[in-house]
């Protein structure tokens, strides 16, 4: 499985949910199913429980879960440093990487989860910068996250996360310095 799909369907997913939404889904089940049987499980149990569900009612879990929550705000940033001067510089840093690779933001900002998934589905060979931002960044954030989920397992974005959290993990190389 080539990483950066799953990564930019993993962009879409973490976006405010569209009517393409279970199509998504339904396509990252059939990229992780031979490489990531366990991500494939918890991107099924996440397609399971968003299809079906009326628009509205998506938009609203979706906004309960990411923009209300605290503990799961989709900003990593936030998470990672809160309203603090370290968020500003570690948003500045995606910048600066962002330019770097040519990559366009869009009308968000750098660290919204989407973005950052979306950049790391343009990058072709890693470097230590997008190593670190998944080892320093993506898999504590995506931790905390699911650690503030009731875990009834009721949320699908709960399975969403796991998905891409499973896919991260396995998915570390060892980059040289340089």
């Amino acid at each position: 499985m080539h990483q950066q799909k799953f990564y930019r369907y993993c962009s879409e997913l973490l976006n405010y949910p569209t009517p393409r939404l279970e199509d998504q889904a339904r396509t990252c089940v059939t990229l992780l199913v031979v490489d990531y049987p366990e991500a494939a499980q918890s991107m099924q149990k996440f397609l399971d429980g968003i299809e079906g569900i009326p628009p509205g009612r998506l938009e609203e879990i979706y906004t309960g879960t990411f923009d209300v929550s605290p503990t799961c705000f989709i900003y990593a940033g936030y998470i990672l440093f809160g309203e603090s001067f370290k968020r500003g510089r570690f948003m500045v840093r995606l910048q600066e990487e962002y330019y770097k690779y040519g990559f366009d933001r869009g009308n968000e900002l750098a660290d919204h989860l989407a973005v950052i998934m979306r950049f790391l589905s343009k990058i072709e060979t890693e470097d230590e910068f997008t190593q670190s931002l998944k080892i320093d960044c993506l898999i504590p954030v995506l931790a905390k996250m699911i650690a503030g989920f009731n875990q009834d397992g009721q949320n699908p974005y709960f399975h969403l996360l796991h998905a891409i959290i499973s896919v991260l993990e396995k998915t570390q190389v060892t980059v040289p310095a340089g």
